[in-house]
C-alpha cells in the first residue's frame, strides 16, 4: 500500500524534482524552461509547500531547472492543505491556487505544464519512443535519478522504508549504471545518518558500498519491471560489492519504490 505522505515527499522531490535532469537533457524542455515571464531575464522560482509535508522550490534560470528543498523565496507560491491536495496536483484531479504570483499564472498554465507533460513522456515513454537511442539514454537517466530519490524518501518516510532504514549503519551506498557515457560509469550516492537518508550526485572517493548495473539497457528493464534484480544478481548482471548488507537493505527499499512509481 502507498502512503499518502511518503507519496508527496516522492512527487515533490522525486518527480517534480527530475524537472532539473528533464531540462538538462531535452532541448525541448530547456527551451521552455528558457521562458520565465520576468523582466531582464531574471529567474523565476516557484515555490510549493505542503501542510504537514514536505516543500520545495524550483528555480527555472536561462533554460535550466534547480530544485532547492524547503520554502525559500520565490515569485510564486503554491501552497497544499494536505499531502492529499499535493498529490491530486500530480494525478490532475486538483487545480492549484496560488498564493503569490497570480501574474505569473502563465507560466504555470503552458510552460510549466507542458514541462511535466514532457516529463511524463520521458517516464512512461513507449516501444517507438524507445528506439531512438537519444531518447532512450535521457529517459533513462532521469528514471535512473528518480529512483535514487524515492529510495530515500521511501527510507525516510514510509513505515516499512523507515523500519529497514533503522537497520542501516552510517554510510554511504553508491548506485550505479556500468558504460553509461563510454567506459565511465553515472552514479549517486545514498548517504545513511542516523538512519536518515540523502541524496549526492557527486560521490566522495571512498564509499561503502556499490550497485551497479550492467548497462543503461539493464537498468531500464529493471525500473520498467520487466527483468528480476535477485535474477541479474544471480546471472552476475548487476554487481555489488563492499558492505553486502547496507546492500541488502537498500534493495530491500527498493522493493518499495515499484509501489510508489507503478
Amino acid at each position: 500500500m502507498k502512503e499518502t505522505e511518503t507519496l508527496a515527499y516522492i512527487n515533490l522531490y522525486g518527480l517534480l524534482g527530475a524537472l532539473k535532469d528533464l531540462c538538462a537533457l531535452s532541448p525541448e524542455a530547456r527551451r521552455l524552461a528558457d521562458n520565465p515571464a520576468l523582466p531582464g531575464g531574471k529567474p523565476l522560482t516557484v515555490g510549493f509547500t505542503v501542510k504537514d509535508g514536505p516543500a520545495m522550490t524550483l528555480r527555472f534560470d536561462r533554460g535550466t531547472c534547480e530544485p532547492e528543498p524547503g520554502e525559500g523565496a520565490c515569485n510564486v507560491r503554491l501552497p497544499f492543505s494536505s499531502c492529499a491536495k499535493f498529490n491530486g496536483l500530480i494525478d490532475g484531479t486538483v487545480t492549484p491556487i496560488p498564493s503569490k504570483g497570480f501574474t505569473k499564472l502563465k507560466f504555470l498554465t503552458k510552460n510549466f505544464m507542458e514541462l511535466t507533460k514532457i516529463l511524463e513522456k520521458y517516464l512512461r515513454a513507449g516501444p517507438e519512443d524507445l528506439k531512438d537511442p537519444v531518447f532512450f539514454k535521457a529517459g533513462t537517466t532521469i528514471m535512473f535519478f528518480l529512483v535514487a530519490q524515492a529510495v530515500v524518501q521511501i527510507g525516510n518516510h514510509d513505515k516499512i522504508g523507515r523500519f529497514t532504514a533503522s537497520n542501516l549503519a552510517d554510510g554511504i551506498a553508491a548506485l550505479s549504471i556500468a558504460n553509461y557515457d563510454g567506459d565511465a560509469p553515472l552514479r549517486v550516492g545514498i548517504v545513511i545518518k542516523d538512519h536518515r537518508l540523502s541524496l549526492i550526485r557527486e560521490l566522495p572517493e571512498h564509499y561503502h558500498a556499490l550497485m551497479e548495473f550492467g548497462d543503461l539497457h539493464l537498468a531500464r528493464d529493471l525500473f520498467d519491471g520487466k527483468v528480476s534484480a535477485l535474477g541479474c544478481v544471480g546471472r552476475g548482471l548487476i554487481t555489488m560489492r563492499g558492505n553486502l548488507g547496507m546492500l541488502d537493505n537498500i534493495n530491500r527499499i527498493l522493493d518499495r519504490v515499484a509501489v510508489y512509481l507503478a
